[in-house]
Formats: C-alpha cells, sequence, structure tokens
C-alpha cells in the first residue's frame, strides 16, 4: 500500500528521497562499446542474438517491411498518430531560433550563425513496451531544426522485425533510416559507426540502464542529450479533487516501469485516505499491476502539508519530471512553480496528455535535474556558431588595449598577434 507522510511527523530526507537500486553497468557497456568499434557488424550480430534472442543479419529496416507495419496497423491508429505529430510539429516549431548580426558604426561586424546538427541518432527502447510516442517526440523536432539525416535504432521483436506502430509512428515522423538495434551495442554504432551502421553527431533518447551508461560512455565522440532515468509524476491537490482520478494519474506513471515514482501532496487528510484506498482498488484492474504495485510499494507516497503553498515547496525541491497542479485557479500558482520537467495546470490535463498528444514534448528531465534540466526541443538538434569582422582600422584602435590583457595573462604570444599588424602598417 502506498505510505502517507505528514510534513512535521516526517523527515524531510525521507519526503525528498529517491529509492533507485545502483546498477554497476558501466564495466559492462564499455566492453559492448568496445567490441562493436574494434568488429563492427559483426558484434552487433553476435549481441542482438544474445541479448534480444534473435539472429538478424540485416539491421536496416526495409521499405517493404515499413509498408508492412503501415498495413498491420489500423487506420485509426494511423490517424491519430498523425493527429498528436501535428500537435507536436505546432508546438515546436515555436522553438526555432533566427541567428543575429550586429554591424556596428566602426565596420565591427558581430553575430551569430545557427546550423542544424548534420546527423542526429534516435534511440528507441523497446523493452516492456513499444513507445511510438517517443518516435514522435524524439525526431520531430530534429526535422523542425533542419536535420538532414535523421536515424533511428531500435530492439527487434523475437520475429526479428521492429514492432509495426514504432514504423508507422517512423513513418510519421519522417524518420530517414530505422536498424534493428538496441542497448549499448546500437550506441556504439550509432557513435562510431560500422559497416552498415552510419556514424551520427548526437544520440537522444531514453533506454535502459545500459543504454544511458553507454551514452554517458561515447560522450565526447558525439554529443548526446540528458541521462533518462526512472519516470516520476508529482501531483498537487486540494481536497476538492476526485479521488477516482487522482489515484488513476498515479497509477499512469507507476505501470511505466517498477523504479517510477508517483507522488501526492496534498492539504486534504481525506483525499490522503481515500486516494490510499484508491490506488489499491485500481491496481488490480491494470495489466502491469505487478509493476505498478513494485513502483508504488517502493516509490510511492503522499505527502501531506498544511497548505498548498507548502507543498509547493516540496514540489520545487523534489523537481519532478512531471508535476500536477490539481487545483482550483492553476495559473495562479505557475510562477511558484522553480523546478519542474513539465507541468499540467489544472484537474483535467493529465499527464498521458503530454505523453502521446498535446504537442510538449515528453523526453524530461528526472531524477532531479529538472533544477537545471529542460524538455527536449529543438534547439537539442541545432548549434551555433559565432562570427567576427574587423577592418584593420578598428582592429588597430583596440590592439594595446587586447595587448595587455594578454599580457597579463602571460600570453605574449597573443599580444603579438594583434600587434603584428598594426606594426605593419606602421
Amino acid at each position: 500500500m502506498i505510505r502517507i507522510l505528514k510534513c512535521g511527523e516526517t523527515s524531510a530526507e525521507e519526503i525528498l528521497s529517491r529509492s533507485f537500486p545502483v546498477s554497476d553497468v558501466a564495466s559492462a557497456a564499455a566492453e559492448i562499446i568496445r567490441n562493436v568499434r574494434e568488429r563492427g557488424d559483426e558484434a552487433l550480430r553476435e549481441y542482438t542474438l544474445k541479448f534480444d534472442g534473435v539472429a538478424i543479419n540485416e539491421f536496416l529496416v526495409s521499405e517493404t517491411e515499413i509498408k508492412e507495419a503501415l498495413e498491420a496497423v489500423s487506420v485509426q491508429f494511423v490517424e491519430v498518430l498523425e493527429k498528436a505529430a501535428a500537435n507536436i510539429r505546432r508546438f515546436h516549431s515555436y522553438q526555432l531560433r533566427e541567428g543575429y548580426r550586429i554591424d556596428n558604426p566602426d565596420g565591427t561586424i558581430l553575430g551569430v550563425k545557427i546550423t542544424p546538427i548534420e546527423k542526429v541518432g534516435l534511440y528507441v527502447p523497446g523493452g516492456t513496451a513499444p513507445y511510438p510516442s517517443t518516435v514522435l517526440m524524439d525526431a520531430i523536432p530534429a526535422k523542425i531544426a533542419g536535420c538532414s539525416e535523421i536515424i533511428m535504432v531500435t530492439p527487434p521483436q523475437k520475429n526479428g522485425k521492429v514492432d509495426p506502430s514504432i514504423l508507422a509512428a517512423a513513418y510519421v515522423a519522417g524518420v530517414d533510416r530505422i536498424y534493428k538495434l538496441g542497448g549499448a551495442q546500437a550506441v556504439a554504432a550509432l557513435a562510431y559507426g560500422t559497416e552498415t551502421v552510419p556514424k551520427v553527431y548526437k544520440i537522444v533518447g531514453p533506454g535502459n540502464a545500459y543504454v544511458a551508461a553507454a551514452k554517458k560512455l561515447v560522450y565526447g565522440a558525439v554529443s548526446i542529450d540528458a541521462e533518462a532515468g526512472p519516470s516520476e509524476v508529482l501531483i498537487i491537490s486540494d481536497g476538492r479533487s476526485d479521488p477516482v482520478v487522482i489515484a488513476a494519474d498515479l497509477l499512469a506513471q507507476a505501470e511505466h516501469d517498477v523504479m517510477s515514482s508517483a507522488i501526492l501532496i496534498t492539504n486534504s487528510e481525506k483525499l490522503a485516505s481515500d486516494v490510499q484506498i484508491e490506488i489499491e482498488r485500481q491496481l488490480a484492474m491494470l495489466e502491469r499491476e505487478s509493476i505498478a504495485r513494485a513502483s508504488i510499494e517502493h516509490n510511492g507516497k503522499i505527502i501531506i502539508t498544511d497548505s498548498v503553498d507548502d507543498a509547493l515547496d516540496i514540489a520545487n525541491e523534489i523537481a519532478p519530471e512531471h508535476l500536477g497542479l490539481c487545483v482550483d485557479e492553476p495559473f495562479g500558482y505557475l510562477d511558484r512553480v522553480k523546478n519542474a520537467g513539465s507541468i499540467f495546470l489544472g484537474r483535467d490535463a493529465p499527464e498521458p496528455l503530454g505523453d502521446y498528444y498535446a504537442g510538449p514534448n515528453h523526453t524530461l528531465p528526472t531524477g532531479g535535474t529538472a533544477k537545471f534540466g529542460s524538455p527536449l526541443s529543438v534547439d537539442d538538434f541545432i548549434k551555433k556558431s559565432q562570427y567576427t569582422f574587423y577592418t584593420r582600422e578598428a582592429l588597430n584602435s583596440v590592439s594595446e588595449e587586447i595587448a595587455l590583457f594578454a599580457r597579463q595573462e602571460g600570453l605574449t604570444g597573443h599580444a603579438r598577434s594583434v600587434l603584428s599588424r598594426k606594426k605593419a602598417d606602421e
């Protein structure tokens, strides 16, 4: 049963604690990466057989397989994919940046040039369930940014094929190439390239502990997005919410993974008690009951506070991936939220709305990293280059000042670099 904790009677450490098992997978991921770098596709085949239980010779998904996948899923599902994709495109189109140029009166020019990252790799997990929503959320911002090549990797099923819903989403999102690869070996292939898998410049997307470890290890050879941890939801609610709805919202997150975290903070003891009972009733209805129950028992909690303001203070310390404000006048509290990945305002904006359909991205900072991290966006698929232009006259007018600065740092070669032009003119 989910725990109920009362502020004032429970330590801050227990209220703020996260119980995630530490897995030591870095050495195993490093060995996989080394093997893939040395042996390429041969190593990929061995690891795919070992970890996915399927022998694959051709990793690239064919046009025929994509066509078969579109025929295998329902027309209604494709329509929903397209509507969700339209919402995601619209939201992310507002994130497009333009460079800028500053023309100064003395003829000097300064500016910033925005350039899409040419080749990006998307990791889409297979694991306990297919996630076509992740395909849309990762690929569409990359397309909007203007990335010229979007490569997707995702683990194969036991039949040697990719789940049809994932392929359908990739088709709708405009992914360029798809490879039947998962785990640390897929990350290694994207980072360093093999005979058949192209090297990319950045890898994004969530995965298991081995994928997360591999992404950290290849950083430098490629860029990566933030490290993805177990999923989280924190709901703040007053006593006027329906306990049936709140329990359902918490369990929607708990069913993701045994390490997921679902928290309710409320100023109502009655709501706390009612939700605790309702969670037990609804658990029995879930297909993934064992996963959700483990999540609730290990990481779930209901925290009782004196006020919604106190609840917000705790939420800002926890810095959840998803924050639900199930209160009257939620916009009145929005400015009080300092640390959250994605905020769901009001009683009728459940977290699954953001997972699938509304438009904001569902690839979010986890594990408290919302204190400094942000959702995946178009910004993750661009790079910025600065540029500087000075006339000789403009440079000469400031060269002595630059030289003074350089000598202060003991870098006389820097000083000579700027002064050499002035001396040449004398």
